[in-house]
């Protein structure tokens, strides 16, 4: 398939509702259902807590985790992504000024989604391959006395993972919101205040600041936790165990139900916003924003619904955790982030639902660029733009299926993480209502996540 007949598919892969292989309302409906179903069963079934952070998992040999503690390989593996990235640097300075640059999909594509999807998989690997962390131990930015997770000031905790947060909305409003989010110039401008922010940030607070405002490790942090993947915590090795035993551990600090409500806020906005009745309302109203123009006025329209999108994930959230009764003002207080790990199954399946077929694809694309950086008619590995198959695009019955899948499954996980937590952490004789609240909001996060996908 060429490039050009690809991209008379939407931006996701599909044309929407009408190529569903049933109604979207049926979708809707069994949806609804797989959730009701889901939660009827561990409410009867599931009467005491499962999930334990502290089930040693299954030990992988020792040479494992050796290989995976080896200094030198560690070594190997961020200089390589550093390296990595320097290539993909001289792309988008040197390259081709144009829609043939490889800076935008790797940016976006390989970075962005492709972070989720090996972090999903096998941990958290920004603290790793981070280029701006290898900078910092290559400069041993560190005062004498202090250590490297406390710099020169030590961070306060109550920031949390606020820093991180404006990272991450940064990031969502200049692909999401901005005038033209493939400006080379907007992207470059980007990593540089990125990277600025990073380094000054760690020598002054050490590595904790790189763990709390980085958003790509925070990003990548959050969706590990349902890797397969972590340490023991009595030997330290490498076990492979129920990744839903390993959610719980998602420390409860400031900020961590802004993480949430950005990343899904985001996603669910992305849909919405390339719907034909947002698109004709920023056209009709752009022009009517007083003091800009009519393409920052775009722009405006644009922030104001990312962030109602972000609020509204937020303030639902927040306020159906807190809808029970039995409990003192300060642990309704505390319920949200308690309660805030049981988003990220959602998180990860919508990010699978809506991205799927750009990682595929146009992950693949941006490889091809990449195999060509100067636009110079070079074919690196052999590869050229024949190569790039767009297999989901041309069967979007599976698209859909995989799409669907995707959003329900997260769902469901996000029920079944929410009710063993409850158990843990709302009083006897509340624990079941104390969920109803809960359990509509995902059936409503449900219905606007399949809608936006396939509807709107």
């Amino acid at each position: 398939m060429t490039r050009e007949a690809a991209e008379t598919f939407l931006a996701h892969g599909v044309g929407g509702s009408t190529d569903l292989p049933v109604p979207l309302s049926y979708a809707l409906i069994g949806a609804a259902w797989a959730l009701a179903a889901t939660f009827a069963v561990v409410a009867v079934a599931w009467r005491t807590p499962r999930f334990d952070p502290a089930k040693p998992g299954r030990e992988l040999p020792t040479w494992v985790s050796a290989v995976v503690d080896s200094p030198a390989v560690r070594w190997f593996v961020a200089i390589a992504a550093a390296v990595f990235t320097a290539w993909v640097g001289v792309a988008a300075i040197w390259g081709p000024q144009g829609s043939d640059n490889a800076l935008p999909g790797a940016f976006y594509v390989l970075l962005w989604v492709g972070l989720v999807a090996i972090s999903v998989v096998i941990g958290p690997v920004w603290r790793l391959i981070s280029p701006v962390r290898t900078v910092w131990r290559l400069l041993h930015i560190r005062r004498r006395g202090a250590t490297p997770s406390e710099g020169r000031i030590r961070y306060r905790h109550g920031w949390g993972y606020w820093p991180g947060v404006v990272g991450l909305f940064a990031f969502v409003w200049l692909e999401l919101a901005s005038s033209d989010p493939g400006s080379l110039t907007a992207i470059k401008i980007w990593i540089l205040v990125y990277a600025a922010a990073m380094l000054v940030g760690a020598a002054v607070f050490g590595t904790t600041w790189f763990a709390r405002a980085d958003p790509f490790e925070v990003y990548s942090v959050t969706v590990s936790r349902l890797a397969p993947f972590r340490r023991s915590r009595a030997t330290g090795r490498i076990v492979i165990g129920n990744p839903l035993d390993h959610l719980p551990t998602m420390p409860v600090r400031p900020g961590t139900v802004a993480v949430m409500a950005v990343l899904l806020g985001s996603t669910a906005f992305d849909s919405f916003s390339q719907s034909a009745t947002f698109n004709n309302f920023v056209a009709r109203n752009s022009a009517s924003i007083p003091l800009v123009g009519i393409s920052a006025g775009g722009t405006v329209l644009r922030s104001l619904g990312l962030i109602l999108f972000v609020l509204a994930v937020g303030v639902t959230f927040s306020a159906a955790a807190r809808a029970t009764a039995g409990v003192s003002r300060e642990q309704r207080r505390e319920l949200p982030a308690l309660l805030a790990h049981s988003l990220i199954p959602i998180v990860v399946g919508y990010i699978f639902a809506h991205y799927l077929s750009y990682l595929v694809e146009r992950g693949q694309e941006t490889i091809v660029r990449l195999a060509d950086p100067l636009g110079r008619g070079w074919h690196l590995l052999g590869l050229n733009s024949d190569d790039v198959q767009y297999f989901l695009s041309l069967n979007p019955t599976l698209l859909w299926t995989i799409k669907v899948a995707s959003v329900v499954t997260g769902h469901m996980l996000a029920v079944i993480a929410a009710h063993d937590k409850a158990l843990r952490v709302l009083p006897v004789g509340h624990q079941l209502t104390g969920q109803l609240a809960m359990m509509l909001t995902m059936v409503g996060y449900t219905f606007a996540g399949l809608y936006l996908l396939f509807g709107a």
